[in-house]
């Protein structure tokens, strides 16, 4: 691996497209929209063929246009991204990816890359320490297919530690709220299950051999604490995790997997762990065909529970217990983040601020994002997080 500014396979089409180049909004806007009421969003998107992350802003309030601030293009299509204490996101490939980021939006200097060398596979998502000296992706084994934990030094990049996730397909990972190994931080990884090859990227192959689990693992040590499946239907596929806002219950999309279409249209798309159980939460059969088994990115507020379910063109709602509440329409609908205990959702030609209200607010996408597509994730930024655009 290495962390040159340019890959090596990339370097005369990064000449060509500009990677690494900045695309600014003036400082005079910025200066005028920072104030008081402003979200800054960290995002990845695609438009017109070209991939980007970037930051995101609008005023909160009915009618106010969600602008880029901010982009950087990046080689392929992006996924999750964290933004670390100081204000740098770090943002990673959709799986099976090859390359990993970290940009400082608005300073003006280059970002670090830091890519794979065929062994091994991104899975799309990167977490930070609390500190933001550390940082967690999923990774696939290119020749077992099995997927690990790397644990990397932010600042380098560099590998300091690997651990196996005890399955494969790993995707989302989170700090877990409830448990400690003997005072050390714990995580909780979800092994998606679905069998690839490396010949073959993204496609699916024997989905009668899935095996999905939710794991714990020591952050320190990697020692695996626990492990938990749906066993009722291994064809779900855990993917997606968010806490409750008292951090009690975990959140997980499900993605279903079944041959019989009925079936997998009629799959949820939410499961909740509390700890040491895990178990579906069900949906309407009249509204669970609209879902076609397929929920995306995943949020909690104190309203309850929110699931991006782009199939359906909508936001599958539920009670913080499990019950159904309802689908808020959003065409395209897929990021999903909570900014003051509100959930804002991310679609195809506009935005919404509490999503989960009976009349949410529309933000409609500003010139830069108009006709672009939003990946599963964004970010929601601290006020004091250091973008000085």
């Amino acid at each position: 691996m290495g962390t040159d500014p340019i890959h090596r396979r990339a370097a005369l089409a990064a000449m060509a497209a500009g990677l690494g180049v900045w695309a600014l909004a003036p400082r005079a806007a910025w200066s005028r929209a920072a104030g008081h009421g402003v979200v800054q969003l960290a995002a990845a998107w695609e438009h017109q063929g070209s991939f980007h992350i970037g930051v995101l802003t609008t005023p909160s309030g009915a009618g106010q246009a969600l602008h880029v601030r901010t982009s950087l293009s990046v080689p392929t299509r992006a996924h999750g991204l964290c933004v670390l204490p100081g204000g740098d996101v770090v943002a990673t490939a959709r799986r099976p990816g090859d390359w990993l980021a970290r940009w400082q939006p608005g300073r003006g200097t280059e970002p670090q890359w830091l890519w794979q060398d065929g062994e091994r596979t991104f899975n799309g998502h990167v977490l930070a320490s609390p500190d933001g000296r550390q940082l967690y992706t999923t990774e696939t084994d290119a020749e077992t297919g099995a997927s690990w934990v790397t644990v990397r030094d932010a600042r380098t990049l560099q590998k300091t530690a690997e651990w196996p996730t005890h399955g494969i397909d790993a995707h989302e990972l989170v700090w877990d709220m409830r448990h400690t190994a003997s005072g050390a931080p714990t995580l909780i990884v979800a092994n998606g299950g679905v069998p690839t090859a490396p010949e073959t990227g993204r496609v699916k192959r024997d989905l009668h051999s899935m095996d999905s689990s939710l794991v714990r693992l020591n952050a320190r040590t990697g020692q695996l604490l626990g492990q938990w499946r749906l066993k009722a239907d291994p064809r779900l596929s855990l993917r997606h995790l968010a806490w409750s806002p008292d951090g009690r219950t975990l959140g997980i999309a499900l993605q279903a997997e079944h041959d019989d279409v009925a079936r997998k249209n009629a799959a949820p798309v939410l499961a909740l762990f509390g700890g040491t159980t895990l178990h579906t939460a069900p949906t309407p059969d009249a509204i669970a065909a609209q879902l076609r088994g397929y929920g995306g990115s995943m949020a909690a507020t104190p309203t309850g529970w929110a699931v991006s379910c782009p199939r359906a063109h909508g936001i599958a709602t539920f009670s913080l217990h499990g019950e159904w509440r309802g689908l808020m329409p959003l065409p395209e609908v897929c990021p999903l983040a909570v900014h003051g205990g509100t959930l804002w959702s991310g679609g195809l030609a506009s935005s919404l601020q509490a999503s989960q209200a009976a009349a949410p607010l529309e933000h409609l996408h500003g010139v830069g994002l108009q006709g672009a597509r939003l990946d599963n994730h964004w970010v929601v930024a601290s006020p004091l997080t250091n973008w000085k655009i």
